[in-house]
């Protein structure tokens, strides 16, 4: 029986999670499968994938096919590294000892690379916020300037109008003191 390792869809609709799925290769993509061996989460950022390696490693190495997609997951979780490794421990290249510590720095460089890339993008994400925070204290301040110019035109107004009242009430006051004189 062919066997194809291939993603199961599941999730709600614009949500997609997968499960990643053993399944005769005649099987629809969300019909009967043979064994899970994990998840994929393509909505984080990095996406996150969660693997029973032991298993993954045991089809790939009985000659299960995995799809494009999934070949490009287990690349990225050593799968294929270490069956590449045990490829080598079998023809007597190196022992069993080297190769665990060959994967052992291989995956410390791949984890080292993966958290420099969160780094630097909550670094990224910290600078944006704090560049809108900055542009928007910009605009408060331009709108406060606005305003209290506002404020300031409508006193200066206010005040010359009073002033224009003021002088307008004088000579009025003036008209009628000068024939209570005479």
């Amino acid at each position: 029986m062919a066997t194809k390792i291939r993603l199961q869809r599941g999730g709600r609709k614009g949500y997609a999670v997968y499960s990643i799925v053993i399944a005769d290769v005649r099987a629809p993509r969300d019909g009967k499968f043979i064994e899970k061996v994990g998840t994929y989460n393509p909505n984080t950022n990095p996406a996150t994938v969660d693997l029973n390696f032991d298993r993954a490693l045991y089809w790939v190495e009985t000659g299960a096919q995995p799809t494009d997609t999934v070949r490009n997951l287990l690349k990225g979780e050593g799968v294929y590294m270490m069956k590449h490794l045990r490829g080598g421990v079998k023809k007597g290249a190196f022992d069993e000892a080297t190769c665990q510590q060959k994967y052992d720095a291989w995956k410390s460089g791949k984890t080292a690379a993966v958290e420099a890339l969160e780094k630097k993008t909550a670094d990224e994400k910290k600078a944006n916020a704090a560049k809108a925070l900055e542009a928007e204290k910009k605009a408060n301040e331009a709108i406060a300037q606005k305003v209290a110019e506002k404020k300031a035109a409508a006193q200066a107004e206010a005040e010359a109008a009073q002033a224009a009242a003021a002088e307008a009430e004088a000579p009025a006051q003036e008209a009628e003191e000068t024939p209570a004189e005479a």
